[in-house]
């Protein structure tokens, strides 16, 4: 190893990483549900199968964490891949429920392996070159904004090729019959997705240079592992920054919730039907990962202008909230003028949580030391998940109409009044931090630190 890469060289390796992890998973969010119902999955059993995913990412997040820690940012990235590979794979090819719903949960474990090693990686990489104070906030926007593209670009691509395929010769009919049904045209953007993971695997193994770490054992990581998950949950009790990080991330999960849930309903009685609906959703999808790739790549300037990351975060989500406010004064209302404004609240979501979203982890990642960090990233992942749960379920139960909207606006609004309080807003220099607990060097133990 030559010594640390430069700066632009990090970030365009860990935006390279963003694109091609997340653009698989953009393929799948308009013909996944269709795909299921195509091949025979009630709408029960489907509710079933994402319950699946995301029990499997929860569960997941603070010990794959760990081993990211431990065992390296390249090694966690590649399995991740690897995991994604398969359950496209059996998503895309499978026709029994139990296959759907096997590869559907290693989503879930490919999305807890993944949710915080290509950051971490870029973080280490970039202090290692120009210290522990070297300015993080810029790359991790450009990060963000090729996830965007990336989800974007996803989305167009998933919902367009099985359509693609049913035009003139209607290739799609001859491809199902030709496999006696086991490739769909609606399963064609999961098997590009995976031969796109392929080039994930290949891409993190030979381009994210990381310094070799001691050898590890099975013995020592699960040993370390639970002391590890113990002190990323105490994160947020010993700083208060930190805390007001996660729960700004739990309120993005609630935003996120609301959006995701309400969104294909209102889009299927706008247009009168589920088909138009879904292609309506699947427009609004894209356009509001544009306006989230739009936020991240103007952080930097939101940040100067705001003149702190912490009161950017606070006008960030308070630009968000008030999209969804946005979304339930109009949800009772019909007319062009309604629909007008629904889609710029919705606009308005996406470029506020974009926005926000790079200026958070740059006062994270200012806060935690590198043998904790992928750690902070898991924590972090897993309070957005845990609240947008939790709203998900209360959303369930409340009548149709603005105040679901509501809820969730309020939710995100919570967020952004945590920042009003300036506190804690000096940067320490993480190696005089309190470290997580370390793994015991021996024979038979990793002996490489704090697991993630």
């Amino acid at each position: 190893m030559t010594g640390p890469l430069d700066i632009r060289t990090a970030g365009r390796r860990y935006a390279t990483v963003c694109v091609l992890f997340w653009l698989p998973l953009g393929l799948t969010i308009a013909p996944l549900i269709l795909l299921f119902a195509e091949r025979g999955i009630a709408l029960a059993a489907i509710a079933g199968f994402f319950a699946a995913h995301s029990l499997t990412a929860a569960a997941l997040e603070l010990p794959t964490g760990g081993l990211s820690d431990v065992l390296g940012r390249r090694t966690i990235l590649a399995a991740a891949g690897l995991l994604n590979l398969t359950a496209l794979t059996l998503v895309g090819l499978g026709t029994a429920p139990w296959l759907l719903g096997l590869g559907t949960a290693l989503m879930g474990a490919g999305r807890a392996l993944s949710s915080g090693p290509a950051e971490a990686w870029y973080v280490d990489t970039v202090q290692a070159h120009s210290g522990p104070g070297a300015e993080l906030r810029a790359g991790l926007a450009r990060g963000s904004s090729a996830t965007s593209a990336a989800l974007a670009t996803g989305t167009l691509l998933g919902g367009a090729l099985p359509w693609l395929l049913g035009l003139g010769p209607d290739l799609g009919a001859r491809l199902a019959e030709a496999t006696s049904g086991l490739v769909l045209p609606l399963s064609v953007p999961m098997l590009f997705g995976a031969a796109v993971e392929i080039a994930f695997v290949l891409y993190v193994l030979t381009a994210l240079r990381e310094p070799p770490r001691p050898a590890a054992t099975l013995r020592g990581v699960l040993r370390g592992i639970p002391a590890t998950v113990v002190d990323g949950l105490r994160l947020g009790g010993r700083d208060a920054l930190i805390r007001r990080v996660l729960l700004s991330a739990g309120a993005a999960g609630g935003a996120l919730a609301a959006i995701e849930l309400l969104t294909p309903v209102r889009a299927a009685a706008l247009t009168g039907a589920s088909e138009s609906g879904a292609v309506l959703f699947a427009s609004l999808a894209c356009a509001g990962f544009v306006c989230g790739g739009i936020g991240s790549h103007f952080a930097p300037l939101t940040a100067r202008l705001a003149g702190s990351g912490e009161r950017a975060v606070m006008v960030s989500l308070g630009t968000s909230a008030s999209g969804l406010f946005l979304l339930g004064a109009t949800a009772a209302f019909g007319g062009a003028g309604s629909m007008v404004l629904a889609a710029i609240g919705y606009g308005l979501v996406y470029l506020g949580l974009g926005a926000a979203g790079p200026s958070e982890n740059d006062l994270l990642h200012h806060r935690v030391s590198s043998s904790g960090r992928a750690t902070a990233l898991s924590v972090q992942s897993l309070a957005q998940q845990l609240v947008g749960a939790l709203t998900g379920l209360i959303i369930g139960v409340l009548p149709p109409g603005p105040l679901p909207w509501l809820w969730g606006g309020a939710t995100l609004l919570a967020g952004a009044l945590l920042w009003i309080r300036r506190g804690g807003t000096a940067l320490p220099n993480p190696a005089a931090m309190p470290r997580p607990h370390a793994v015991p060097s021996s024979p038979d133990t990793v002996g490489s630190g704090p697991v993630r």
